[in-house]
């Protein structure tokens, strides 16, 4: 099931084991607090983890023993398990008599990451639910925000909430982190707007060079040289600087290069959708050509600090004259 059902397939009781995969660590961590808080009493007593990595062959049977044990003073007990990728043969060796028959007090919780792992299919074992905590679509984040936004009482139009997204690009820890600052913010029966968002919300390092990057693109030197000023007073040197706008470039590069479509872009670059998309969108403005040689002037001016050749304040300042410049110059 998408994590947006989970909450409400819990008003039926907990299934006896779970496993949660995928990217998006706030639907872990947020689901594994509505388990605590809806069935837990006594949760220093009644909660014990493990690690995945180190269940290798008969360790597996800790886990079943710790799972068979009953709650003290609580509904339920929850034994939590990260990252279990067992072999076919460990599974059906160590796994498979409990998954058959699971302790119905006990709520077994697998938190597994996102990709393909080696090892048995955990999806296909018995007694299991199945919740995707892949990152959320761009309309499910919008939803969540407005949702949010409305339960505590507070009004926050469109306009804002897709500024939220924008500036936490659509991270699901920072997109729930930046909106309870802003409830908090508003104070109760209080309303949200864009210029609140501008002033509260912590633009992601990654926003405030796409900052940059479409300020290039405009030819807008003031906005580009605010943006880099506010770099530098959040604690980044000319190094880390150009660093983050070499990384930016190439990923600029990679987008403009493959043709195909957002999603699948994302997950060939390990990025968030809605990143792409916002990247694309520059990468075409820009031109692959122009795209190709602002990457390759950052990763010079790189090598010229390695070397020595250059200073990093003169190697960005180099870079700065190339980005707000070099077209114009026909460089």
């Amino acid at each position: 099931m998408k994590f947006v059902l989970f909450k409400k397939s819990l008003e039926e009781g907990a299934a006896p084991i779970y496993l949660f995969e995928g990217e998006e660590e706030y639907f872990k961590e947020r689901g594994e607090e509505m388990l605590k808080e809806r069935f837990l009493q006594e949760p220093s007593l009644n909660f014990c983890s493990f690690r995945g990595e180190t269940l290798k062959g008969a360790a597996l049977s800790e886990l079943a023993a710790a799972a068979q044990a009953y709650p003290f003073l609580s509904e339920k007990r929850i034994v939590k398990v990260t990252d279990l990728h067992p072999s076919e043969r460990e599974f059906a060796a160590y796994l498979q008599e409990y998954f058959r028959n699971p302790q119905p007090s006990t709520v077994l919780l697998i938190v597994n990451g996102g990709g393909k792992a080696k090892g048995f299919d955990l999806k296909k074992a018995p007694n299991v639910t199945y919740v995707d905590c892949s990152k959320a679509d761009d309309e499910t984040v919008l939803r969540w925000i407005f949702t949010r936004f409305r339960r505590a009482g507070v009004r926050c139009d469109t306009e804002s909430c897709e500024r939220i997204l924008r500036y936490c690009l659509a991270d699901m820890s920072r997109v729930a982190s930046e909106t309870e600052k802003l409830i908090a913010f508003a104070g109760e029966n209080g309303e949200v707007t864009a210029r609140d968002v501008d002033e509260v919300v912590y633009r992601d390092t990654d926003f405030k060079i796409y900052e940059m990057t479409d300020a290039i693109g405009k030819g807008n030197a003031g906005k580009y040289m605010t943006v880099l000023r506010e770099l530098s007073e959040k604690g980044m040197d000319e190094t880390a600087v150009l660093n983050s706008l070499g990384f930016y470039f190439k990923n600029l590069f990679d987008i403009a290069s493959l043709s195909k479509t957002d999603a699948e872009t994302a997950q060939l670059l390990g990025m968030r959708e809605y990143a792409v998309k916002m990247s694309r969108r520059q990468a075409d403005g820009l031109g692959r050509k122009r795209v190709a040689e602002l990457y390759m002037r950052i990763v010079r001016a790189l090598d010229d600090v390695k070397s020595g050749r250059l200073s990093p304040q003169g190697a960005l300042l180099a870079v700065n004259a190339r980005m707000l410049f070099g077209a114009a110059q026909g460089a």
